[in-house]
């Protein structure tokens, strides 16, 4: 599909959603929604829906808890179009205490990557001083770096660049690549 073709997007979280968020992801140049995930708002599990636009008429992903409320909760991630698992995304629970870190697991959940927030440092005048530090995680599949999410500076509106340029061979499949974007979004921003 070609919303998967790129290498960069940027991805807006709607700001004072009470019943629930919104996110959409767009190509680099904010020019054409490609993904677009509408929040409920009081559900004890996850279970997240992304579409290929506003209308929800067409399923792309699905990303579900495996488990009601867990600290180290595992997300698997689907195509809906083919009912493909694709992996699962665990959140490194109390290592994510003081700086967010998840882990990448493929379909047999064997950890083959991580996300790691930029630096410990950041991390803690983020959560215990000001949140106008804007967040930068980096994605690492097999030891190398194939994909970084950048803040941009607005404390309001939760906005990411993502550059997955740094993968030449494609080795991080971009389905999960907006799985990890959609997820941080949804679950680290809760902190915030």
């Amino acid at each position: 599909m070609q919303q998967y073709t790129f290498n960069k997007y940027f991805a807006k979280k709607s700001f004072l959603k009470i019943f629930g968020g919104e996110i959409r992801i767009f190509d680099e140049n904010k020019n054409n929604l490609l993904f677009f995930v509408k929040q409920k708002a009081f559900k004890l599990k996850e279970d997240i829906t992304v579409y290929a636009d506003e209308t929800k008429t067409k399923e792309l992903l699905k990303i579900k808890a495996r488990s009601v409320i867990d600290f180290s909760a595992i997300y698997d991630v689907v195509d809906v179009t083919s009912n493909e698992a694709i992996g699962s995304l665990r959140r490194k629970g109390f290592k994510s205490i003081l700086k967010d870190s998840w882990e990448i697991l493929d379909t047999k959940d064997q950890v083959v990557g991580s996300i790691d927030e930029d630096s410990m440092f950041k991390a803690i005048l983020r959560r215990f001083l000001t949140n106008l530090i804007p967040q930068k995680f980096f994605i690492t599949l097999n030891k190398n770096q194939v994909g970084v999410l950048q803040q941009t500076f607005n404390p309001f509106v939760p906005q990411f660049n993502i550059d997955f340029s740094s993968d030449n061979a494609n080795s991080l499949d971009r389905r999960m690549g907006i799985a990890i974007v959609i997820l941080l979004q949804i679950i680290e921003g809760r902190q915030n």
